[in-house]
């Protein structure tokens, strides 16, 4: 049923960017104008690299408060940025959604966002979570966060992520591979914090103590933790929590033998990555965009990240509905502006060739 929805989905796409092209004019400005609806129907065109089915509830929410339907298209968000430059001015696209900050960095860099002001969002949205310019806005948290077998190591061993490269782990971490942009933004976070010299011989010294060449995903890493192939390994928290909350015993299993450390305590904080969201640069419907964008930060939508797909919130004070993330939610986190490690995306991702981080 699923991929039958996408397919019309990807129907009516097509249709919007056919009445798009036929009925959008550019103002004086130059900025494309069309109208807020399409045949008679409040729309928004959501291009979106988050593959989670609890979505769909945010956006059936969303229409049924608003009147507005979601047209969804999905693909990775390197694809998504590619298709809407490539639809140039008559691009159907009204939002961009992806799932970390280094990828909102490539939009912007693309030119395939725009800014905007909203009260709403600048109230509730904290500033290191969003584009200084309005080009994009947090909307869930995840940690990157230090997984340990609970049998080998004790958590009074962990401290930092710089602590990882010390040869005490040699053959006991593991990490999925550099191409992934979670770890390179988590690398450019330590550029950040650390400078050049530093984040290399650190990312060699995370190197030498691989327990095994990069492969697999988040949950694939926390498995062979599990497992006992390696003592400790870096993952997103919301593979984590996906686990311990699974209806799926023997999932629950896996996160029994494990736990989450949160590095960096008495410092600068834990690295915390996002999803987020910016509105087209061509973008047809400009304010459902906005109302739409308004929408994911209210309370209702916040508990929806975090009970549906085990993220934390980027508003203050909502409600988690979620036990385990409860537990943990409590954590300092480095306020470095996710722009700044977005932005730091390309020469991380040089360091970690160089050294050798396949």
């Amino acid at each position: 049923m699923r991929r039958q929805k996408y397919w019309w989905t990807g129907i009516v796409t097509a249709l919007v960017a056919i009445v798009v092209g036929c009925t959008t004019q550019p103002n004086p400005s130059g900025t494309p104008t069309s109208p807020a609806t399409d045949n008679g129907e409040q729309v928004v065109n959501l291009y979106s690299s988050r593959h989670y089915d609890t979505d769909r509830s945010l956006y059936d929410n969303f229409t049924e408060q608003t009147g507005i339907t979601v047209n969804l298209v999905e693909a990775k968000g390197d694809e998504l940025i590619e298709r809407i430059k490539s639809e140039g001015a008559n691009s159907p696209a009204d939002v961009y959604i992806t799932v970390d900050a280094g990828m909102l960095w490539r939009a912007q860099e693309a030119e395939v966002l725009q800014p905007i002001a909203s009260e709403v969002l600048d109230d509730k949205v904290p500033e290191y979570l969003r584009d200084p310019e309005g080009h994009w806005f947090g909307l869930s948290k995840r940690a990157r966060v230090i997984v340990y077998n609970t049998e080998t190591v004790s958590p009074d061993e962990l401290s930092t992520y710089e602590d990882l490269a010390d040869p005490k782990w040699q053959g006991r971490l593991i990490v999925r591979s550099s191409n992934n942009i979670y770890n390179q933004s988590l690398v450019g976070s330590i550029l950040a914090a650390n400078g050049e010299e530093a984040t290399e011989e650190w990312v060699k010294g995370i190197v030498e103590n691989f327990a095994r060449p990069p492969e697999g995903n988040d949950t694939a890493q926390i498995r062979a933790v599990a497992d006992g192939v390696a003592d400790v390994a870096l993952a997103n928290s919301y593979y984590m929590a996906r686990l311990a909350n699974s209806s799926d015993p023997e999932e629950r299993s896996i996160a029994e033998k494990v736990d989450m450390f949160f590095p960096n305590q008495d410092d600068r904080g834990t690295h915390v990555n996002i999803s987020g969201i910016g509105v087209a640069a061509n973008a047809p419907h400009r304010e459902n965009a906005i109302q739409f964008i308004e929408y994911l930060v209210s309370p209702e939508a916040q508990v929806i990240f975090a009970k549906g797909n085990n993220e934390f919130p980027v508003v203050d004070g909502v409600d988690l509905d979620n036990p385990y993330l409860e537990k943990y939610a409590a954590f300092k986190e480095d306020t470095l502006n996710a722009a700044v490690f977005g932005k730091n995306n390309a020469e991380a991702l040089k360091i970690m060739d160089r050294a050798g981080w396949k």
